[in-house]
């Protein structure tokens, strides 16, 4: 039997228990997705964790931007940075299988020290919003995809990411989507990500080979909204730990590299009644109005959220690149890659909403929660969307804004969206990305440098 020394190891999750084995756990790490979407916190001897334990972090750390530089805002008293309180989720507990000593990491909860859940926490965030849906007598339903990049290790910025050498020992080719040959170039790291997943009890739907050089997707299985955020989250570091392991970068940029198709995050979207039936469908199998207003609303707002669903400059460099198959509008269309909002070919019983706006760089937990508001509205104002595309969509009086600025004045100037996600982390976060436009609006780019310097 294993040597649990403490009663609260015997409850965690089966996948847990049979990654430790007969070994003592030796290390627990208390974590929170961020703003950006990394894991933040502390780690601690096993022997210093108790399940309902608090522990504490500074609200600050909400306060930085992806390159940590910090933001004032018009916060009073910001920088008394008061710590905010750490409520372990238990049924998140899953191994850390890269770590080099058994290690437990577990996602928590964040509240102020009154107890009432910190509003600028991401995933509050998508919580706030699934109460609203609760609240309904509904409950959505989200399948997320994910896509990504190996690349050889690239230690200076200044340099172009180029794809790893495979198996043969050439760089990988792009254009091979779907290509079983061009997943096993990569069978190593392949290899890995499973057996990482296994250990933590996170389960993989199907892995493909997509159209980049060295870029790959895998797809998760239907569930809870939060359930699969959660396993995006851990997903992601478990793909750069898998990647770093074989000697190999992973990254989740939107645009990498130049000449490649963006990386993005589709989620797949329905919703059940409390009975469990997919209210999009009626029983005759033919559309609700539930289903054309959610499409409606999507329409609608999700214009207005773009920088929760492309955070960065890179993220709208996969949108303007044409022939790179990614959609740059929010019409909808069946079986329809073209357009942003496609509704997948299936039975009834499973008629969803596909987002194909959302770029991987994402923080999954805003993503989610940001696609899932608008079509709420959708549902509770009964938008109607616009005429289906029946043919190829290329050009929209609808398009996406073209810049994170331009998406920031429409973020800005909608409040009805405000009430849903919540003001305190609409206007965080607007702040935070307003102050990392104006950091990279001071940067000099190599392509500057190559071609104004001596010609300008």
């Amino acid at each position: 039997m294993p040597r649990y020394t403490t009663s609260w190891i015997s409850d965690l999750p089966e996948p847990f228990l049979d990654y430790l084995g007969e070994r003592r756990l030796e290390e627990v790490e208390a974590i929170i997705p961020d703003t950006v979407g990394m894991s933040r916190g502390k780690a601690m001897p096993s022997h210093k964790f108790k399940p309902d334990e608090t522990f504490f972090l500074p609200i600050s750390l909400f306060y930085q931007t992806v390159s940590g530089e910090y933001v004032d805002m018009e916060i009073e008293d910001q920088w008394l940075e008061k710590d905010v309180v750490l409520r372990p989720d238990m049924s998140t507990a899953s191994a850390a299988p890269w770590a080099d000593d058994p290690t437990l990491q577990v996602i928590c909860d964040m509240e102020t020290r009154e107890g009432e859940p910190l509003g600028v926490s991401p995933r509050n965030v998508l919580k706030r919003v699934l109460g609203l849906y609760a609240d309904k007598g509904w409950k959505p339903v989200v399948a997320p995809e994910l896509e990504f990049y190996l690349t050889k290790p690239n230690t200076d910025p200044n340099e172009p990411i180029e794809p790893p050498l495979g198996r043969t020992g050439r760089k990988g080719a792009s254009r091979q989507a779907y290509s079983m040959v061009a997943v096993d170039e990569y069978g190593d790291v392949i290899d890995t990500i499973y057996d990482y997943a296994e250990a933590q009890g996170l389960e993989i739907d199907t892995v493909i080979q997509e159209g980049g050089a060295g870029q790959i997707e895998i797809n998760l299985l239907h569930g809870d909204p939060l359930k699969q955020a959660d396993h995006v989250f851990y997903f992601k570091r478990t793909i750069r730990e898998a990647a770093l392991k074989n000697g190999v970068f992973a990254t989740f940029m939107a645009k990498p590299m130049r000449d490649e198709p963006g990386s993005a995050m589709h989620i797949h979207q329905s919703i059940v009644d409390t009975a469990g039936r997919n209210i999009f469908s009626k029983e005759d199998g033919s559309e609700t109005d539930a289903f054309r207003h959610f499409i409606g609303g999507s329409q609608h707002y999700l214009m207005h959220v773009v920088p929760m669903l492309a955070p960065y400059v890179n993220s709208f460099r996969r949108f303007n690149a044409e022939g790179m198959s990614a959609p740059t509008n929010l019409e909808w269309g069946m079986d329809n890659r073209t357009t942003g909002l496609r509704v997948p070919n299936s039975k009834p019983g499973a008629r969803r909403v596909e987002n194909r706006v959302i770029g991987i760089d994402t923080n999954p937990y805003l993503a989610i929660a940001a696609s899932l508001a608008c079509g709420y509205l959708g549902m509770l104002n009964r938008i109607e969307p616009r005429e289906i595309a029946l043919h190829e969509v290329y050009e929209s009086e609808n398009n996406l804004p073209q810049g994170l600025a331009a998406a920031l004045e429409l973020f800005d100037e909608e409040h009805e969206l405000r009430d849903v996600l919540g003001r305190e982390f609409c206007q965080l976060y607007s702040d935070i990305k307003h102050a990392e436009h104006d950091e990279y609006k001071r940067e000099i780019s190599p392509w500057e440098r190559q071609h104004l310097l001596l010609n300008a």
